[in-house]
């Protein structure tokens, strides 16, 4: 994203923070757009006739942030954290109502080589992944961030760098860990790593 652009985004939250309300409006064309690329790509991969829509994936995202008043947005980078947050919180959400069983249930194992690929597996995997989540978050809270930023929130490896205040090269090698610590997590300690 531009430099230009991150500004504005950050300028335009700050306003909207401090209760300007057309500040709100000329953000949301900004951010809609990056929220809408992010579900897109997470829902590219699930089976046709699925209920849950890449719009209406957006749109609850987009509903449960302007309602969130209480929140002083600091910047560009804690917009889309927050937005990672509510993104994985829906869609784990929606996974469960369906009944799928925690940890999976016996559903195939899910690679975590890459982010794009991770949201294309079925709901049961996004429940299996949200509780090894919350299990790598008891052990080491970063880790566990930077899987869910750039899993849910599609943040690049800098972006994710600038939303913890970590350099790139910690985001990399805490994505390289968490990986290997969550594949052994998903596989009931039954990998090779």
């Amino acid at each position: 994203m531009a430099a230009s652009l991150t500004h504005e985004v950050t300028h335009l939250l700050k306003a909207w923070t401090a209760g300007d309300q057309q500040a709100l409006e000329r953000l949301t064309p900004l951010v809609y757009r990056q929220l809408h690329r992010v579900a897109q790509r997470c829902m590219a991969g699930e089976r046709p006739g699925h209920t849950l829509q890449t719009t209406a994936l957006v749109n609850e995202v987009y509903l449960r942030l302007v309602d969130c008043e209480q929140i002083n947005w600091q910047d560009r980078a804690h917009f889309f954290a927050v937005s990672a947050q509510l993104m994985r919180r829906i869609l784990i959400d929606f996974a469960r109502a369906r009944g799928y069983q925690k940890r999976g249930g016996g559903a195939p194992h899910m690679s975590l080589d890459e982010a794009p690929s991770v949201c294309h597996e079925p709901d049961a995997n996004l429940v299996a992944l949200d509780d090894a989540l919350k299990a790598l978050a008891a052990v080491d809270g970063r880790k566990s961030k930077v899987v869910e930023l750039r899993f849910f929130g599609g943040l690049s490896v800098e972006e994710t760098a600038e939303v913890l205040r970590v350099s790139a090269d910690t985001v990399v090698r805490d994505w390289r860990l968490a990986k290997v610590w969550l594949l052994r997590e998903l596989s009931g300690g039954n990998c090779g790593a």
